[in-house]
């Protein structure tokens, strides 16, 4: 992702209930806000951090890649301290769902239970119920396991026995994967992976960065969260961002034309859905906020195109790198796209 975190230096450390949210701009505020309180513990992963808000913000899920010790689960705890609610409603702001082979699917959505005053099944909520879930080391449990996320993360709700149970409108998984050359791991399939908008590849950090982690290691862990704002803020942002960030035609006819390359490729055996695309608007108008504009520039498509794509084909034997195949595909279209705004 070219562009790094954009903070807007007014944006005020923490927000109270009532800050409204009334402008492109204060979204913007907010969106600096929460990114620079996650920079406050996780060092050297201003692009990461943009990324995972850009799919907050637009209603997305992320998935995380890297080796173990990268600052994955870090990152996902700093995001979930930034959610206030209040408690003792059945839903918490955010949850760790540590995944491992033996993890059954109740052990996620929940179950019925018999309660002995009423003598009645009642329904005992899982650790889904939450506003920012961490689905951690996510290819470490059975596929059955993995499937229980797949209705909670589409339709925002969980099934059991029979019953419906509506999660909230702010609904947002962080998962975590270590590489699947490692032992004990179970590859996500297609139909899970194309509900995460975004797959994130945490690399190791630059000297720089490492160093700057060591000498920061003490007050990293007394860090107190000085951020909290309810779950109503983040959606009323959200909606605004929507409203407010114009996409034009032009940029349906880009991403319908990737689509289409990425289909007719001969390295490509599997290609992006017609859900992805519709995913990717929210993502772009998200970044377009990030930057300062109120429209969706052929950038951002540039910007985004791997993250939201490449995880979602399946290239035929003998092709290794989907990072590249989505870039090749995708330079043409975005570049003409890019001339034609010019001449105009």
């Amino acid at each position: 992702m070219p562009a790094t975190l954009t903070l807007d230096s007014t944006a005020r450390p923490g927000l109270a209930d009532d800050v409204p949210i009334r402008s492109l701009t204060d979204v913007r505020n907010l969106f600096g806000a929460i990114g620079a309180q996650c920079q406050t513990v996780v060092q050297g992963r201003d692009e990461t951090i943009a990324l995972v808000l850009i799919g907050l913000f637009a209603d997305g899920h992320v998935l995380l890649e890297d080796h173990p010790g990268s600052g994955k689960t870090t990152l996902a705890k700093a995001l979930g301290e930034s959610i206030r609610r209040p408690p003792g409603d059945g839903f918490a702001a955010y949850r760790r769902i540590q995944f491992t082979p033996d993890l059954l699917p109740s052990d996620i959505t929940g179950g019925m239970m018999f309660d002995a005053d009423s003598r009645q099944f009642v329904f005992r909520h899982g650790p889904v119920f939450a506003n920012l879930i961490l689905a951690d080391e996510i290819n470490r449990t059975s596929p059955k396991a993995q499937a229980a996320l797949l209705e909670a993360m589409a339709e925002k709700q969980v099934t059991v026995d029979n019953q419906t149970h509506d999660l909230e409108d702010l609904f947002f998984v962080i998962a975590t994967q270590n590489p699947l050359d490692l032992a004990g791991t179970y590859p996500l399939p297609r139909a899970q992976l194309d509900r995460f908008l975004f797959k994130i590849k945490m690399t190791y950090l630059d000297r720089a960065n490492e160093l700057e982690v060591l000498s920061r290691r003490r007050a990293a862990g007394q860090h107190q969260p000085t951020l909290s704002v309810p779950p109503r803020t983040l959606l009323a942002a959200r909606r605004l961002m929507q409203e407010a960030v114009a996409i034009s035609p032009a940029i349906h006819d880009c991403l319908v034309d990737i689509a289409g390359a990425l289909r007719t490729d001969r390295r490509v055996a599997l290609a992006i859905s017609t859900r992805a695309l519709v995913m990717a608007l929210p993502a772009l108008q998200a970044r377009a906020m990030m930057l300062g504009r109120d429209y969706v520039s052929p950038k951002d498509v540039r910007a985004l195109a791997v993250p939201m794509f490449a995880h979602r084909i399946e290239l035929v034997p003998g092709v290794k790198d989907p990072d590249i195949v989505v870039t090749e595909c995708a330079t043409p279209v975005v570049e003409a796209l890019t001339r034609k705004s010019l001449a105009a």
